[in-house]
């Protein structure tokens, strides 16, 4: 149990993120602004701390080298080297982002470099992974002192009022873990989450941060020429099956106000000219009022902006009165998450929607004419063929109605959802480097067919040419059906737009820009 020597206080906090891992052959795991570490730098520089952000990724854009350990696998951001070389000597507190299982091995080898290099510091990891995998991480990574779970700002803030003021951890009422004076893991557990989250700060970007996504053309979802990450909420109140929010952030779901995020909104194109915003919610839209609200004052204070849902929303509160909304405000590409054309999957997963609904809700936010994804899934545990053939018949009627991107990937058993906690009780997932690796490679390595699935009636094999045959037959439609999209896209792609209207769009764009380095 760490703590710091009263007589050399300086507070000096870094927030670290390892290089992008990936597939040598992948095209969608793309660079994004981590939006993380701007709240966390934000909410503990406005109590005192000194922070400084040190993304791999944001400093090394474009650059991919080889991992020898890890064949087949490469890393797109700084070396490790390079990486620990920005970090400052005199930094007493590391935190490290540990956002995605499928990263883990190559994470947890580079936070054992960074010991090395700072023998002396606080080592704290944070995210998803640690949340859902806490005691498996610091077991297999002893350089980890303390693992934040959940919602992190409160959390890391009270750990480093601790860690200064050299108080007892077990006295800290928080939700994360540490190892105590013998050694041993200790578990706080406290799933309380900040209630007020407009008293939340902004997020703070370092200088000249932001202008290397854009300079390289990054971004989450589809492209605009200075786009820039925003949340409108925190949590989901679903509880999908294969979903990890009811770990991460609990089933309470909280709305900012429409005025705070207005206002942020408005500090962006003040201050970095902002041509478009991405919301990165787990579920932006659930509340009907919230969104018309939010639209109507974007119509009425002339924003003028593009703004996008990239990461999916529900059908619920989507009728044609808010689809037209959003178009007239400015969204430019919206994300549907149906996850299923099988009812029977549909309740098995707890999904929660009436299938109907939600496809007269697409189409008519096609003919509000706004570009639209639509995000499934193949091969969950229970599925049989008939269940997926119904999902690919549905991704292939969506197609035809004009979704620009009907979308299908294969199952992921990802630590923190109920599928993988009973794929774990039923001993069917055996952790190790090859399921953490398996999990980053088995959606982004669109044309492999040797990835292990969780699925009892169907091989790896034949998924992946589901899968892969889908997305192929469903691009076709689209430049068949609607040739438009044709000139669109070689426009988008090869002609120095700096925009995108769709993710395919965007991916191929940044597969065309990538550097390739030696190997590490």
């Amino acid at each position: 149990m760490k703590h710091m020597n009263t007589s050399t206080k300086n507070r000096i906090v870094s927030l670290v993120r390892s290089p992008i891992v990936s597939t040598a052959n992948a095209i969608n795991n793309e660079a994004t602004p981590c939006i993380a570490f701007a709240y966390l730098s934000s909410y503990i520089t406005n109590k005192g701390y000194k922070c400084n952000i040190v993304d791999s990724i944001a400093e090394g854009l474009g650059k991919i080298w080889t991992l020898r350990k890890y064949t087949n696998y490469v890393c797109q951001g700084l070396t490790f080297e390079e990486t620990l070389d920005k970090i400052p000597l005199d930094t007493e507190v590391i935190g490290f982002s540990v956002m995605f299982s499928g990263e883990w091995p190559v994470v947890r080898d580079f936070i054992n470099m960074a010991r090395k290099r700072f023998p002396g510091a606080l080592f704290v990891a944070g995210g998803e992974h640690t949340t859902a995998l806490t005691e498996y991480t610091m077991k297999d990574c002893q350089a980890i002192d303390i693992c934040v779970r959940g919602e992190g700002e409160a959390t890391f803030l009270s750990i480093l009022d601790a860690y200064y003021e050299n108080k007892p951890y077990d006295t800290v009422d928080a939700n994360f873990a540490y190892r105590d004076t013998s050694g041993q893991i200790i578990l706080k557990s406290n799933s309380a989450r900040i209630k007020d989250v407009d008293s939340i700060p902004w997020p703070t970007w370092p200088e000249g941060y932001l202008e290397k996504f854009w300079e390289k053309g990054k971004s989450y979802g589809v492209q605009t020429e200075r786009d820039i990450p925003v949340m409108a909420s925190r949590g989901c109140p679903y509880k999908c099956t294969f979903c990890s929010n009811a770990v991460m952030w609990n089933a309470r779901y909280m709305t900012r106000s429409v005025d705070d995020l207005l206002a942020e909104m408005k500090h962006y194109m003040d201050r970095y000219n902002a041509t478009g915003f991405q919301f990165y919610d787990l579920t932006a839209m659930t509340k009907k009022s919230w969104i018309i609200e939010f639209c109507n004052k974007l119509i009425d204070q002339k924003f003028n902006i593009k703004w996008s849902l990239p990461s999916g929303t529900r059908s619920e509160v989507l009728n044609s009165e808010v689809l037209g909304l959003l178009k007239k405000s400015g969204c430019n590409y919206l994300v549907y998450a149906p996850e299923s054309g099988s009812e029977e999957s549909l309740i098995k997963i707890k999904k929660l929607i009436n299938k109907k609904r939600f496809t007269d809700s697409v189409l008519e936010a096609k003919k509000q004419g706004l570009v639209l994804r639509t995000n499934m899934i193949i091969g969950f545990p229970h599925e049989t063929r008939r269940d997926v053939f119904k999902t690919i018949r549905y991704g292939l009627y969506l197609a035809f109605k004009g979704v620009d991107e009907p979308s299908i990937n294969i199952f992921s058993p990802y630590p923190g959802t109920e599928i993988f906690q009973n794929l774990i009780n039923d001993n069917k997932i055996e952790l190790n480097d090859e399921y953490f690796l398996n999990l980053t490679s088995l959606n982004s390595d669109l044309f492999s067919l040797r990835h292990k699935n969780a699925n009892p009636f169907m091989g790896s094999r034949e998924l992946a040419i589901y899968r892969t045959g889908f997305l192929l037959l469903n691009y076709a439609i689209g430049y068949i059906f609607f040739p438009s999209r044709i000139w669109r896209s070689i426009r988008n792609i090869f002609m120095g737009s700096n925009e995108t209207a769709t993710v395919f769009e965007h991916r191929l764009k940044d597969l065309i820009n990538r550097e390739k380095f030696a190997g590490i």
